[in-house]
């Protein structure tokens, strides 16, 4: 039975619950439930602190986990990550008051405060920045105001919060992050169960991307309306009872959809509608 990781809480918690009902797992009816098995798809899941899970799945307790990137490096285990999700973006940037740093080079000799220790002194380290790294719980930003330190290292979304605080971000970012899957490094990449599963999360990654479109277009079209839409492989062109037209069928990105939509009807196609996609394998 594969043993999996879930994130018990947070902003990883909801989304991975749902991409996990979304490819046909079980998934727990109540919060405090800390671990439930899924004996049609031979899984059986384990809700751990965010932060944990890459830590559990190093020591080979667990096969594969749901976390965040940031939480992987942060923890330094010995996990590697085998899939990005796509939910649950942050970006990590440096922060502090006007003038104090232009880019990560001014931080040498200086004190940055922050809530992912391992990630902050490894950057450091890597563009060769001699700083001290105080790790604090919860929000830094009030780490200056206090004197604790000069610069501090944080999630970064519209920086609204940096800016109540009087600080502004500088330099390059640190490093984007998301929800991935990981598994212990070395593990055999190509255990059965767990690429079944890692096809399932595949699927509703694509089923969320793309849409079903369907349109009728007349033959001397064909090629024009095909040109818009060509599918993966290929669209379905199949033809109609009324002479001269076809029926055609693609898979297309939903974000693309309307205008691919607008530019159809320009060229003559008609009855054109989109489906939504819940499952797949490609």
């Amino acid at each position: 039975m594969l043993r999996i990781a879930v994130p018990n809480k947070g902003s990883l918690s909801g989304p991975a619950a749902e991409m996990l009902h979304e490819a046909g797992y079980q998934q727990r009816r109540e919060s405090k439930e800390l671990r439930i098995v899924d004996p049609e798809n031979e899984v059986e899941f384990f809700y751990l602190r965010p932060r944990d899970i890459a830590i559990y799945v190093s020591s080979g307790r667990l096969d594969i986990g749901i976390t965040g990137r940031d939480l992987l490096i942060d923890s330094g285990a010995d996990a590697e990550e085998i899939l990005p999700l796509g939910f649950a973006r942050s970006t990590f940037r440096f922060a502090a008051k006007p003038g104090t740093a232009d880019g990560i080079e001014d931080l040498k000799g200086k004190t940055v405060a922050t809530s992912y220790e391992g990630i902050v002194a490894g950057h450091l380290a890597d563009n060769g920045v001699d700083a001290s790294v105080v790790h604090l719980d919860g929000a830094v930003e009030t780490a200056i105001e206090l004197g604790v330190a000069e610069v501090i290292a944080d999630v970064v979304e519209t920086g609204t919060s940096l800016r109540n605080a009087g600080l502004e971000v500088f330099g390059e970012p640190i490093m984007k992050s998301e929800a991935i899957v990981v598994r212990r490094t070395g593990a055999d990449a190509e255990e059965p169960k767990v690429q079944q599963f890692l096809r399932r999360l595949q699927g509703v990654l694509v089923a969320r991307t793309y849409v079903m479109m369907d349109y009728d277009c007349r033959v001397e079209q064909l090629e024009k309306a095909v040109a818009l839409t060509p599918g993966l492989e290929s669209p379905t062109v199949s033809p109609l009872h009324n002479e001269g037209w076809v029926a055609v069928r693609a898979m297309v990105p939903a974000k693309e959809a309307q205008r691919i939509m607008d530019d159809l009807y320009e060229i003559g196609a008609r009855a054109i509608l989109t489906t939504a996609i819940h499952a797949c394998r490609l």
